[in-house]
């Protein structure tokens, strides 16, 4: 049985998620637009879904819209911002930004809009002086993420909407690897998007949350659905599982935090010996998720690394799993200053709660043994 280190690309269920969209499958299995009382009962249970995402982001109910996932939700907020905006035409994001959310800024490049994509300093980090350059008379919104889900940097979030509230610039940030990770204040920032298959809760479901202060139209007019945010019937088993899986892993969330960085030290330590071989990228990032190691080895590819660790039973990753395919090496990797042949020595290691310390050690003997068996 495979030993599994790729929690940052997906988590399983919890068990308790499961119990809970079996139990919602079973009674509230109504359309919640209905009016009749089969109805009533998934209204009333997305309604107490919404409230217990809301509470754990600090956030308004009613800012709260359910998607199809963390993309989805990326994607229908910033054009739905966008909509509500007129004449302004520049957008700042990040060279290190999601894929759903890159490759749709470079759509919206060819529908008009300028975009600059700005790089993290030498600690992987945007900062506000960063934005504050970056700004000008039309910028329209500014996107940038809480953490990157390959290098596993923090952006200080709070600080740079504070900066932007003060200049009346829309803020949106992609909170899906941070969320039940590190605490999010969402009253400090106008929009985020946050997903369920990460915080062990089922896959098809995230949500993005609008601060009901901010303008926006409908990205499909005439929509009905999450108040016209978005099309279509409201999976509302799925909402709820979500829903107790973020209240689940907000409980957990220091507890976690805290096993996290005793098994990233232990890796670290361990791999110590072939620092000059295996090489962990961020040590030196002081704003880190401490449950994402990203790892270079020198001279050999991540993906072959991918692959001899997963046939000694470890599966591990190369990088965010919705790029794996495109034969590209990682943009954050190179955003933070490694060349493109470095970039392909990546490989990321991403923990879970259910690791031990006893994975790590066999990881470690496994990624050794790898090396010392290549240079042979």
């Amino acid at each position: 049985m495979l030993i599994y280190f790729d929690y940052a690309a997906t988590t399983p269920m919890s068990e308790h998620a499961l119990t809970i969209y079996v139990k919602a499958a079973k009674n509230a299995f109504g359309n919640s637009s209905s009016l009749h009382d089969v109805g009533d009962i998934s209204a009333r249970t997305l309604t107490a879904s919404r409230k217990v995402i809301a509470n754990i982001i600090n956030g308004y109910e009613k800012g709260i819209y359910f998607t199809s996932g963390g993309s989805e939700a990326n994607i229908v907020a910033v054009q739905s911002l966008l909509n509500g905006i007129q004449n302004n035409k520049h957008i700042i994001t990040t060279a290190t930004e999601h894929s759903s959310l890159h490759t749709f800024f470079k759509m919206l490049e060819l529908k008009g809009y300028h975009v600059t994509y700005l790089h993290p300093n030498h600690q992987g980090v945007i900062t506000p002086d960063q934005v504050q350059h970056a700004l000008q008379k039309d910028t329209a919104l500014v996107s940038i993420q809480h953490g990157n889900s390959e290098i596993g940097t923090i952006n200080p979030i709070e600080d740079i909407s504070l900066l932007l509230r003060e200049k009346k610039i829309i803020f949106h940030s992609d909170c899906v690897q941070t969320f039940g990770k590190i605490p999010i204040d969402a009253k400090h920032i106008d929009a985020i998007s946050i997903s369920g298959h990460k915080i062990y809760g089922p896959k098809g479901v995230g949500a993005a949350y609008i601060n009901p202060s901010v303008l926006w139209h409908p990205l499909i007019p005439g929509t009905t659905h999450e108040s016209g945010f978005r099309p279509g019937t409201v999976d509302v088993p799925a909402i709820a599982a979500f829903a107790t899986a973020a209240s689940d892993i907000s409980l957990e969330q220091k507890l976690l935090y805290d096993h996290f960085v005793s098994l990233r030290n232990q890796l670290i330590e361990l791999l110590a010996p072939y620092h000059d071989k295996i090489s962990v990228i961020n040590t030196r990032f002081p704003h880190t998720l401490p449950n994402i190691i990203p790892l270079l080895f020198k001279g050999i590819e991540g993906q072959y690394v991918m692959l001899e660790a997963n046939r000694f039973g470890m599966a591990i990753s190369t990088g965010s799993a919705c790029q794996v395919g495109m034969q590209a090496p990682s943009r954050s990797i190179l955003a933070i200053g490694y060349n493109e042949q470095q970039a392909k020595q990546y490989v990321r290691i991403s923990l879970g709660k259910d690791t031990t310390s006893t994975h790590i050690e066999k990881l470690s003997k496994v990624l050794i043994n790898i090396v010392e068996n290549f240079r042979k």
